[in-house]
């Protein structure tokens, strides 16, 4: 009990001088509790609460908030370093998928927005920006004053893209990803955590493909969402097929109705189960979403495919094509009067986000994982702590993480082999068992220990038994290894999972 008690003093004392002061009356009882998330066997006893990515925060250092920003998250370095890991990991997939990045601007005139669709349907979600400087303001034809909105998705900045260049059908399907930050104005009783924000960044891709490519471009999709969640080993998730609102909707019923079967027949040849979400679309067109249950059995929307007929249409988005009325019914023929002919066609626009909001997928994979991070995402890696504070160690230790994180070299060149490896060193005056005990505590993989007697032979005494197996042995005892021998080590373990 006094063991908890000082614990929880602990935690009021360093939240209290935090931006946002974060709830911590169950957080003590986290340092004892066994891992339970939401894909994993739970245990028995009900009293045991399930893991909170708020008060797992505080203990890991990831994100705090202030009030004058609500609803968006600061990432502290821990917290940056995951996001980094995951936006990279996405990254690498793209080479897969084959999708090109961009970059967009957070705010546009509201006339891109009436010319969306969003001013009509999605306004009261939207923030407005104005100029506080007349002088600066920009003015309409009429006169009056322009005003700009901060974006909440990048579909339309993404057509001016498709528009800004001529294309053919051999260009198609052209894929573009976008992290750029979105705001939504959320009610500010919902904000929570990572889970409800205003702010936050979205692996957001828009494919511009032709009719006859909408159902590949799905699978495509779908076999995406499946590597990344078993990567993540999140799951089991479940497939819902949300369909035309009965209010605030564009297009015709017709349109829809084509839409809705382009997705009922991707995800019938996906394998997976999936059931329908009545009404529940976007009011531009249908779509897929995939629905996970975090430790506290409550469902987050994350990843979502919708196709869109409307978007294409209202930004005037045009392909060239042979026999085009053939092209815009996804048909092909061989009729070579048909052929002859060229003619213009409107793309059709899927959009998708694997991860979805990477800052609510941070949150589950927190409650997740409870501490235990794989190597490649621990915002801990790697822990050196020396045996004493002699220079000789000192300089052994600042070598070996030196090797490490690939920056051994002249200092005055730049750092061209650069791991990303979290590497720290504890070179504190206090007993290295102490210092081992409480780099364990905070969650790091690997610990090294760096004394005298190794600095003749270079090596570096590692503690592995924490890193993640995977299936594979690893050797509890404590091994002599050289610096170099455990960097490929640590490379094998960390691009396993890119």
């Amino acid at each position: 009990m006094l063991i908890r008690r000082a614990i929880t003093a602990h935690i009021y004392s360093y939240t209290r001088n935090q931006l946002h002061r974060i709830p911590h009356t169950r957080y003590a009882s986290q340092f004892l509790l066994p891992r339970n998330c939401s894909s994993h066997t739970k245990t028995d006893s009900s009293s045991i609460p399930p893991p909170d990515h708020r008060q797992l925060a505080v203990q890991q250092e990831l994100f705090t908030t202030s009030i004058y920003s609500p609803g968006s998250p600061i990432l502290l370095p821990n917290g940056a370093k995951i996001f980094n890991r995951l936006v990279e990991f996405l990254r690498q997939q793209y080479a897969r998928y084959g999708f090109d990045e961009v970059i967009t601007p957070t705010i546009y005139k509201k006339a891109l927005w009436k010319k969306s669709g969003h001013l009509e349907n999605y306004s009261d979600d939207m923030f407005t920006v104005t100029s506080t400087s007349p002088s600066r303001s920009d003015a309409t034809e009429g006169g009056e004053e322009d005003e700009y909105g901060l974006k909440p998705m990048n579909c339309p900045g993404h057509c001016l893209i498709f528009a800004s260049q001529r294309h053919s059908y051999r260009d198609l399907p052209i894929r573009y990803a976008d992290f750029s930050p979105l705001h939504r104005n959320e009610i500010s009783g919902a904000l929570s955590g990572l889970t409800r924000v205003r702010r936050f960044h979205q692996d957001d891709g828009h494919i511009f493909c032709r009719p006859s490519q909408i159902e590949e471009e799905i699978r495509k999709t779908l076999d995406f969402v499946r590597v990344v969640y078993s990567t993540f080993k999140l799951g089991p998730y479940r497939l819902t097929l949300s369909t035309r609102p009965t209010e605030h909707y564009i297009g015709t019923t017709e349109e829809w109705e084509t839409a809705e079967g382009a997705l009922k027949r991707a995800l019938d040849a996906s394998g997976q189960e999936w059931t329908i979400n009545v009404g529940d679309g976007a009011f531009y067109g249908p779509k897929i979403d995939i629905i996970l249950r975090d430790s506290d059995g409550k469902e987050h929307q994350t990843a979502t495919i919708q196709l869109d007929f409307q978007l294409p249409k209202r930004f005037e988005l045009e392909y060239i094509a042979p026999a085009p009325e053939y092209e815009r019914r996804g048909e092909t023929t061989v009729d070579p009067d048909a052929l002859n002919e060229t003619g213009r066609v409107t793309p059709v626009l899927i959009h998708r986000a694997v991860l979805g909001s990477v800052e609510r997928l941070m949150a589950l994979l927190i409650e997740h994982y409870n501490g235990k991070w794989p190597f490649w995402l621990n915002p801990r890696q790697v822990m050196i702590v020396t045996v004493n504070d002699s220079q000789p160690v000192l300089d052994h230790a600042k070598a070996v993480q030196d090797v490490l994180m690939g920056r051994q070299g002249s200092p005055e060149k730049p750092v061209s082999q650069a791991t990303n490896f979290v590497v720290d060193i504890d070179d504190r005056q206090v007993p290295v068992g102490v210092k081992a005990h409480q780099a364990k505590s905070k969650g790091y993989s690997v610990i090294l220990t760096a004394g005298p007697r190794q600095l003749s032979s270079g090596t570096i005494t590692c503690d592995l038994s924490r890193l993640e197996s995977d299936g594979e042995v690893l050797n509890q005892e404590r091994i002599e290894m050289l610096p170099s021998e455990l960097l490929e080590k640590l490379k094998a373990k960390a691009d396993a999972y890119l």
